[in-house]
């Protein structure tokens, strides 16, 4: 294709927590950009995904769940979510095909209702039901909102996922290609790095909410043999109850976060990685401003 007919833009993924859509980020893109858990609320930030093909890139933003907020931070990640629809060319509402229709959908579908943006619906997660259960879900959105297409797939077989990006081009407008091709994600490898980690202490640890988690970079560099990278993080918690959990008997808990972590960022670094982790509690981080921008979560990025 010419250069003319270029194509490039923006998407947003939006669903209630947990539908797949770090699952379906990372399947477009290749590699792990987004955490994945199976507690609802562990993507906090924009994380940006960039799928670049010889005729067209298409830049994903990964939202927050949308969600009815109960404290700062949530209101803070409700704000993230609704802003992405005013700056995209196309959003994405992701549904569980296995859960169906919930009180949380229909928050969502009137957000909706107030953006001109094209809605597709992605139903996800259809290896998980049977294909005659797809026909009355389908026709049951179908009744709530004007969607311009409507997509079945499972993001974690891939199944359908090719059709959805060559309908998600169709709708992009002719435009300038943003990042080089062999870039995936806006985001510097730090925040990847912080959110690796906490990836896995969320995986580890089922007794707490993913919310009362957060993990800072200390340090991030090379040693002097240039072969391997330093990296030393602080595990934040709320209670000293959750620092018990996250450190475990004889500190087996971390330890087994920092094995698992430090496999994930060698991956992503391709260089050996020395990591050493630290958890410290700071009593209700949620709600209170100055330490939810240290840990980045900053209001005047939105």
């Amino acid at each position: 294709m010419t250069k003319e007919t270029y194509k490039s833009g923006f998407v947003s993924i939006i669903g209630r927590p947990n539908v797949g859509k770090s699952t379906f980020l990372n399947k477009v893109i290749g590699q792990k950009i987004a955490i994945m858990s199976d507690k609802p609320q562990t993507t906090r930030n924009k994380i940006q995904g960039v799928y670049t093909e010889n005729d067209a890139q298409v830049v994903f933003i990964d939202t927050p769940g949308i969600h009815k907020p109960k404290h700062k931070l949530g209101d803070f990640m409700m704000k993230v979510a609704q802003n992405t629809l005013k700056e995209v060319d196309v959003i994405l509402f992701m549904i569980n095909a296995e859960e169906g229709y919930g009180r949380g959908d229909e928050f969502i579908i009137e957000k909706l209702k107030t953006t001109n943006t094209p809605v597709f619906l992605v139903i996800n997660k259809i290896d998980k039901i049977h294909p005659d259960e797809l026909f009355p879900l389908i026709e049951q959105y179908k009744s709530l909102y004007p969607f311009k297409e409507i997509v079945p797939i499972s993001a974690l077989e891939g199944n359908n996922v090719n059709t959805l990006l060559e309908q998600i081009k169709s709708y992009l407008p002719e435009g300038p290609q943003y990042y080089p091709a062999d870039q995936v994600t806006d985001h510097p490898e730090r925040f990847i790095v912080a959110e690796l980690i906490r990836e896995k202490a969320l995986h580890l640890t089922r007794e707490e909410i993913p919310h009362s988690i957060a993990v800072v970079l200390d340090a991030m560099e090379k040693r002097e043999d240039g072969k391997t990278i330093y990296v030393a993080a602080t595990v934040i918690v709320e209670r000293s109850s959750q620092k018990g959990i996250i450190i475990g008997k004889q500190g087996s808990m971390l330890k087994e976060i920092g094995k698992r972590a430090r496999a994930d960022i060698e991956a992503l670094l391709g260089s050996k990685v020395f990591l050493e982790l630290w958890v410290k509690v700071q009593k209700d981080w949620r709600n209170k401003m100055n330490q939810l921008r240290d840990y980045g979560f900053k209001e005047d990025d939105y």
